[in-house]
């Protein structure tokens, strides 16, 4: 199989959401030479990128977005083992770090790991805390990993004040500067993310990877 022929199986995997396909592209890849980070590049973040402006036009919903997303955490899943190795994925440039989880008291996970899939097929290095995630926990990761981000996920309005005392413990810590906090979720809205004081909210994935990228553009 010529190399354009593989990379152009590789986007359709992903935008037709086939996991399996796109682990074994992945592989096949690998096996022909192409450096992992070609692969990524050329053959699956087309395909998620197609898959969130196919969302946005209202020509995919979630379950097909999803299934995008699964894809393309399959190729990563054969990937990201080899970029580590060779330490090739960031050679040369510096990624903004991203702490993500859903908030304690909360475990639904779809939107976050799909705001998780989408930033990383962007090239932003992600560190997924999986659900139900204490203030504590998502400070000291983003401690340890020194992050630039922190994404605070919820889909219940009883769990929403779990975003708010995070912040406060940002503040009652002495960090609050040095985090960008950014909230999301289905009972989210822009006004409670000013209220309680986030740097940022989206409304969806999409969204969420272009307001990171504005909020780097605004750093020093």
């Amino acid at each position: 199989m010529e190399r354009d022929e593989l990379l152009s199986k590789m986007t359709d995997a992903v935008i037709n959401g086939l996991p399996a396909d796109a682990g074994e592209l992945a592989r096949r890849g690998l096996r022909l030479g192409l450096e992992p980070t070609d692969i990524i590049d050329r053959g699956f973040v087309p395909g998620i990128r197609r898959a969130g402006e196919l969302w946005e036009s209202g020509d995919y919903f979630l379950p097909e977005l999803v299934s995008s997303a699964e894809a393309m955490k399959a190729a990563m899943a054969v990937l990201q083992p080899e970029i580590e190795k060779s330490g090739s994925r960031n050679e040369g440039r510096s990624l903004a770090r991203v702490v993500i989880g859903t908030v304690e008291g909360d475990i639904h996970d779809i939107g976050k790991n799909l705001v998780a899939a989408l930033l990383s097929a962007n090239g932003f290095e992600v560190h997924d805390l999986g659900a139900n995630v204490s203030p504590e926990r998502f400070l000291d990761k983003a401690l340890e990993v020194d992050a630039d981000f922190i994404g605070l996920s919820t889909l219940l309005t009883t769990t929403m004040l779990s975003q708010r005392r995070f912040l406060e413990r940002l503040k009652e810590t002495g960090h609050r500067s040095r985090f960008k906090v950014l909230v999301g979720g289905a009972p989210v809205t822009g006004q409670w993310a000013a209220d309680i004081g986030a740097d940022g909210f989206a409304e969806n994935a999409v969204a969420a990877v272009g307001l990171c990228r504005k909020l780097l553009g605004e750093r020093p």
